[in-house]
C-alpha cells in the first residue's frame, strides 16, 4: 500500500483517483502531478514501484499546500477574518452562510436543526 503525505493510498485505484485521497488534491491537480513525474494517470497504484512513488512524492513537495499545513493556513485564514470583524468573519462566528446564501428558509445545514417553539404554561383556573 502506498504512503504519501501520510495517507495510504488506495493499491487498486488509478493513480489520477488515488491521489484524490490527499486533502487538497482534486482531480487537475493529481493529473498535474502526475503529468510533471512522467507517470501514466490511468495506472494503478499496486503496480507503480517505489522510484515512481518517490517521484509523485518529490513533486507534492515541490507545490506544497496539502494536508495539514493547507488544513492550518486555511482556519489561520478564517480567523483572521473573525479578529478583523470583516462581514465573513461575523458569520462565521455566528454559524451562519458566508457566502451570501438566504437564511429565511434553508441554510438548515449550517444553522443546525431547528428549534422547535416553545409553548408557555396555561394559566390554572380555579
Amino acid at each position: 500500500m502506498a504512503r504519501i503525505a501520510g495517507v495510504d493510498l488506495p493499491p487498486n485505484k488509478q493513480a489520477r483517483i488515488a491521489l484524490q485521497y490527499i486533502y487538497g488534491i482534486g482531480a487537475p491537480r493529481a493529473l498535474t502531478i502526475l503529468a510533471k513525474a512522467g507517470i501514466d494517470p490511468i495506472a494503478k497504484m499496486n503496480t507503480l514501484d517505489e522510484d515512481q512513488l518517490n517521484k509523485i512524492r518529490s513533486v507534492i513537495e515541490q507545490e506544497g499546500g496539502i494536508e495539514g499545513d493547507l488544513r492550518k493556513e486555511i482556519s489561520l485564514n478564517i480567523k483572521r477574518l473573525m479578529e478583523i470583524q470583516s462581514f465573513r468573519g461575523i458569520r462565521h462566528r455566528r454559524n451562519l452562510p458566508v457566502r451570501g446564501q438566504r437564511t429565511h428558509t434553508n441554510a438548515r445545514t449550517r444553522k443546525g436543526p431547528r428549534k422547535g417553539t416553545v409553548a408557555g404554561k396555561k394559566k390554572v383556573t380555579k
